[in-house]
């Protein structure tokens, strides 16, 4: 059976992410790719700039301050997750208070995870940005420390994995893409990745 990589016309695929969750995510779609994090791109976010536009921005400041220039033939991708909550930004937390803090505010709350990933070869690029509100039922404290003090949280942003047993036993309603909260908008990137390369 031909191999669902055929569709990309023997280009080098990128993903300028260290994720082991983006890199599972990628390998679903049955593309080659390999990765490399080499980047100079300092993370710093204007201050007017609104708060569902950072993830695009911060997927495009990797994107160009990618440490070498890019072949005819690579194509890079680069993504950033945020967690929105109550108009906050909850990122990766300081430690086990804190994302005991973090899931205290998610509890019996909705929030929205954003991912923006920016697609650039030698010649052009395109961007997205993907929205996903995830619905949490009220979490006893309990549980919350449970799930910290087993699975510690503190590499993720809003201090849970969607796929982890925090997700399976408090989350009630995703509405949107699931692998999106899990870190990558797969199916979106099919797409797009496709067009993208067909308009060469």
């Amino acid at each position: 059976m031909e191999s669902a990589d055929k569709l990309f016309y023997g280009k080098k695929i990128i993903l300028g992410s260290a994720s082991p969750r983006r890199k599972e995510l990628l390998k679903g779609l049955d593309i080659d790719f390999t990765i490399d994090t080499g980047n100079n791109f300092k993370e710093i976010v204007p201050e007017n700039l609104p708060l569902e536009e950072i993830p695009l921005y911060m997927a495009e400041g990797k994107s160009k301050g990618f440490h070498r220039d890019l072949q005819e033939d690579e194509i890079l991708i680069t993504a950033d997750t945020m967690v929105l909550c109550n108009n906050e930004i909850l990122g990766k937390p300081d430690g086990k208070e804190g994302a005991i803090q973090m899931l205290k505010k998610l509890s019996n709350n909705k929030h929205t995870v954003i991912t923006g990933v920016f697609i650039r070869d030698a010649k052009k690029s395109t961007s997205f940005s993907s929205f996903t509100d995830v619905y949490f039922d009220n979490l006893e404290e309990s549980q919350i420390e449970y799930y910290v003090n087993k699975y510690s949280p503190f590499d993720k942003a809003g201090s849970y994995a969607v796929q982890e047993w925090i997700g399976h036993v408090g989350i009630n309603r995703i509405d949107g893409s699931y692998y999106n909260v899990v870190g990558l908008p797969v199916s979106k990137l099919y797409k797009v990745l496709t067009e993208f390369i067909t308009k060469d």
